[in-house]
């Protein structure tokens, strides 16, 4: 009786306190809801309207063909149609083209007469990915272009004693391959994971800095206490998050989870203990507000960018892969991804909840630990 009465004051000091500041609502509920709007309708993986220069010294047939594939496709901008290469890099040097593709004089020709031909392509490297994506695609419509030509001559007999191979695709659980299908939940791990654990490492600080710490310091309450009475609050209010989150995106985007929401919160329950615990940690660590802000500023940054949100964590260096190991964000976010839409159950993510839990004991030791009751 006397820990759930204790535990009961602690918790009506902290929802008081939070309730008390309409700036902690509003970043908490607001913030994320408009972010969870707004992030997902620019984090767009398409390239598009890529500036193509073209630089045509054939003016055949061929080349006018292809030059109306490539602007046909959709994804790119014709910024120039020029007689010499010096008038395209002068384009690329005013920021007026991205691709600039070289024909060569007598393409048509050769093509025809020796059966191949070279293009040149030279790419604006500045912006790397709209480079790297700009490239492929355009090296994929001339490729399709080349297959378009190669039927054209290949006269088909009426039996083919050839062997042909034909290929079938398609894509599983996303197969529009509709990237806010993929990016909202990423984004909402996210969200919910830099409101609890910014929102926890200011906790304990702003106690010492308005002198109420030293008030609970000189009680019999116990560190755990302590602890668990500074978690609870912010841990529903994470849960309160995560429900608003799912009804954007069931609103606003039409995501439905193909799995249970039974498994997302209680996977998402486990998560915040662990956000929240390293939150904690940090606020034991921090005498202030604003070295409390820098700290989880910085461990923020790292795991949002190395949780494998805009890159594939199988894509980074092995080094890289170990440091994810220990990123509490790339479990989350695979383990939202694989609910949401592959419909996973809670024995297909066993593996990331029994981590979770390893996680959540080893921070909230740790804070518990760390933290010093003074006189």
């Amino acid at each position: 009786k006397c820990i759930m009465r204790t535990l009961k004051f602690l918790l009506q000091k902290e929802f008081r306190q939070i309730f008390r500041d309409p700036a902690i609502i509003r970043m908490i509920l607001i913030m994320p809801t408009v972010q969870l709007i707004l992030l997902p309708l620019a984090a767009n993986y398409e390239v598009k309207n890529v500036k193509l220069a073209i630089v045509d010294h054939d003016h055949s047939t061929y080349t006018q063909q292809m030059i109306n594939k490539i602007t046909a496709s959709g994804y790119f901008i014709l910024s120039g149609y020029n007689a010499s290469f010096k008038e395209g890099i002068t384009q690329i040097e005013k920021d007026e083209a991205d691709i600039i593709l070289e024909i060569p004089a007598q393409f048509e020709r050769v093509i025809v007469k020796e059966n191949k031909a070279q293009l040149f392509m030279a790419v604006n490297a500045i912006n790397g990915t709209k480079a790297n994506l700009g490239a492929a695609y355009l090296a994929n419509i001339l490729r399709n272009y080349n297959q378009d030509i190669r039927m054209q001559w290949i006269q088909m007999p009426r039996f083919n004693d050839q062997p042909r191979i034909n290929i079938e695709y398609s894509n599983w659980y996303n197969p529009h391959m509709d990237y806010k299908l993929f990016m909202v939940p990423g984004i909402l791990a996210v969200l919910l994971t830099m409101v609890g654990g910014t929102m926890t490492s200011l906790n304990i600080v702003k106690e010492k800095e308005i002198g109420t710490i030293e008030q609970i310091n000189v009680t019999p309450i116990k560190k755990h206490h302590f602890i668990l009475g500074k978690l609870i609050p912010f841990w529903v209010l994470g849960l309160i998050v995560l429900t608003i989150g799912f009804t954007v995106a069931r609103l606003i985007y039409g995501i439905v989870p193909l799995g249970s929401f039974s498994t997302i919160y209680i996977f998402s329950m486990v998560y915040l203990l662990a956000v929240l615990g390293m939150g904690l940690l940090v606020s034991t660590y921090a005498n202030t507000q604003q070295q409390a802000m820098l700290i989880s500023f910085f461990i923020m940054m790292v795991f949002v960018l190395m949780g494998g949100l805009y890159t594939s964590v199988d894509s980074m260096p092995e080094w890289a892969k170990w440091v994810t190991k220990f990123n509490p964000i790339s479990y989350f976010i695979e383990v939202i991804r694989m609910v949401v839409i592959k419909g996973s159950t809670l024995a297909d993510i066993s593996r990331q909840l029994h981590i979770m839990f390893g996680f959540a004991i080893v921070l909230n030791g740790w804070a518990i630990i760390n933290y010093k009751k003074r006189m």
